[in-house]
């Protein structure tokens, strides 16, 4: 008889994916999309919430349903080769390149640096960042008790502080939602939509689901749909959380231009926000949401990353990847905030359709029974796409190309020309494959 996870299993465990999800990106570009968005705030919130939470809870899903250990199996589906390479590449994306690094850079930026002097900043990024990342560390070299500490301890404290601030806000409104800015009139929905890549969920998702799956099976688990069902129902939990959380604070940003006007970053919105709010207190309330928000994602982040490439290079340990990484993300977090972000744009906006794709394949994988020419059709004429929408988030732009693609790709104005060429890449593929098939059966109508 399969066994039964019990309603507090599940509820730890989708509290746990919240957290490892909800960063310090999840509280200030839902804020910033608010400000800029003004009354076209729910259409980008809606575009939002496609990418930052609908993608990462499909992700989960997908790997469950895979019934594939990790990401680099289920990307063996498309070449061993792309799945290594790619499995390689978001790793280092959401680990010790760009989004660990964030972590400890944001946690400084919006929890500390309000309460240090200006000449002594620093210092004092430098110092936060070693006491940060010792404290990644320590929980960690703790990766068996991930589900414990995280989902029983650290996520009700963070849901806590950040449904204070949440519910003052809704009852007493800052101010009157004004009118979009000129990047935010028109295709709202598709700016949010682009927006929520910043949050690296999606790629995550990959990431945690392996968490949770883990857990999962650690209980006794082993049956693939049992297993999916305890993946879906705390990827649910988890989901709605992250939804309600995303509305409510672009809620908060949309409002509070009526008050402060528009802000350089969602930092500065909740800063002011708290600060409104709470005087003296918001600033040590806000603190603390953002610390923790911060930290369980890098203990989540350091954990996976560590994990994987352990497991890619046996000759290196666990322990010591760890080290690795949380040293390398220090040093990273000490060049500012703005450069890490600026960086990781391009690669973001190349790499995303690839882990939209490869999540979207994975669901109608039994309609085209799994053959690896649509995955690999669809994949290449995407990337073709992509890294043309890469380079031109990095400044570089080639003009001939750009007049092509807008000239024959529907919607490639707003960073999603890779949809149709990912449709046609997969459609050539499966007729590829069809053919291949058939030239390659013997014709038995020769035969006497």
């Amino acid at each position: 008889m399969p066994r039964k996870l019990s309603f507090s299993f599940i509820l730890t465990l989708g509290f746990m994916l919240f957290a490892l999800f909800f960063g310090a990106g999840n509280l200030i570009f839902p804020a910033m999309l608010g400000q800029s968005a003004g009354t076209n705030v729910w259409a980008a919130n809606a575009g939002f919430i496609v990418t930052g939470v609908g993608l990462p809870l499909l992700g989960i899903i997908a790997l469950g349903m895979s019934g594939k250990s990790d990401l680099q199996s289920l990307a063996n589906r498309v070449h061993p080769v792309f799945a290594l390479v790619f499995t390689v590449v978001l790793y280092l994306a959401i680990g010790p390149l760009f989004a660990i690094p964030r972590t400890g850079t944001v946690a400084f930026e919006i929890g500390m640096k309000p309460f240090i002097p200006e000449a002594y900043t620093v210092l004092g990024l430098f110092v936060f960042s070693v006491v940060f990342f010792g404290i990644t560390v320590f929980f960690s070299l703790k990766s068996s008790k991930i589900v414990d500490i995280i989902g029983k301890f650290l996520t009700p404290l963070l849901l806590l502080l950040v449904s204070l601030l949440i519910s003052i806000a809704i009852i007493r409104p800052i101010g009157i939602i004004q009118a979009p800015a000129d990047h935010y009139m028109t295709n709202a929905f598709f700016k949010g939509f682009q927006e929520g890549y910043l949050t690296m969920d999606a790629l995550a998702s990959f990431v945690f689901g392996i968490i949770v799956i883990n857990a999962v099976k650690e209980k006794g688990v082993s049956g693939k749909k049992e297993v999916l069902l305890a993946v879906m129902k705390a990827g649910g939990i988890a989901a709605a959380l992250l939804g309600i959380i995303y509305t409510s604070l672009a809620f908060i940003g949309a409002s509070s231009v009526g008050g402060f006007g528009l802000l350089d970053n969602g930092g500065a919105v909740l800063s002011n926000a708290s600060n409104h709010y709470f005087g003296a207190y918001g600033r040590m309330l806000l603190s603390l949401i953002v610390t923790g928000a911060c930290l369980t994602t890098s203990i989540g982040l350091i954990t996976a990353c560590s994990s994987y490439f352990a497991q890619l290079m046996p000759g290196v340990s666990y322990t010591k990847f760890v080290l690795l990484f949380s040293a390398f993300s220090a040093g990273l977090a000490n060049f500012g905030l703005n450069e890490l972000i600026a960086i990781s744009v391009p690669v973001l906006v190349t790499i995303y359709p690839l882990a939209i794709l490869l999540i979207v394949l994975t669901f109608v994988h039994p309609v085209f029974n799994g053959k690896k020419e649509v995955y690999q059709g669809s994949m290449a004429l995407s990337f073709v796409v992509a890294v043309f929408d890469g380079l031109g988030a990095a400044g570089i732009t080639v003009p001939a190309v750009d007049e092509l693609f807008t000239s024959i790709l529907p919607l490639y104005e707003v960073g999603l020309g890779w949809m149709v060429p990912a449709i046609v890449g997969g459609i050539g593929g499966s007729l590829f494959s069809l053919i291949r098939t058939k030239g390659i059966r013997p014709s038995y109508d020769s035969v006497g």
